[in-house]
């Protein structure tokens, strides 16, 4: 099984676009930062309800690459039924301003309509002949 990018950012030398990109690589560790951004201290089934479309396999994968990378932390409490809840760390808080752009560049270029996702195009402006 190979590994998953987020685990060889050592091997990215001069490149710290892509290894601060491997942090985020995956389709659901974007979401689930803004929802913990937004939202803080969440519970499992809560980020489910947030992102109705992940599969709790892949939530699963995606949290765990997150909390070993440092950007979030589990707390799992010893009660029954189990409660485990999952907050920014200090370094993940440091992915608000990434994620705030990224955001903001969403809300800017892309329009989301009926279930489909379209591009903003850039308006040029004529030159004065």
């Amino acid at each position: 099984m190979s590994r998953p990018r987020a685990k060889l950012t050592g091997n990215f030398p001069g490149c710290p676009v892509e290894s601060a990109l491997s942090f985020l690589d995956g389709k659901w560790k974007g979401v689930i930062l803004y929802h913990l951004i937004n939202e803080g201290t969440l519970r499992f089934n809560e980020l489910r309800r947030h992102i109705p479309s992940v599969t709790q396999r892949m939530l699963t994968k995606q949290l765990r690459e997150l909390e070993e990378a440092g950007l979030i932390s589990r707390t799992v409490f010893p009660v029954v039924p189990p409660r485990v809840d999952y907050a920014l760390t200090p370094l993940g808080e440091t992915m608000i301003p990434v994620i705030s752009a990224l955001k903001s560049w969403g809300d800017a270029h892309v329009v989301c309509r009926n279930g489909e996702k379209y591009t903003r195009l850039p308006e040029t402006k004529e030159k004065a002949a």
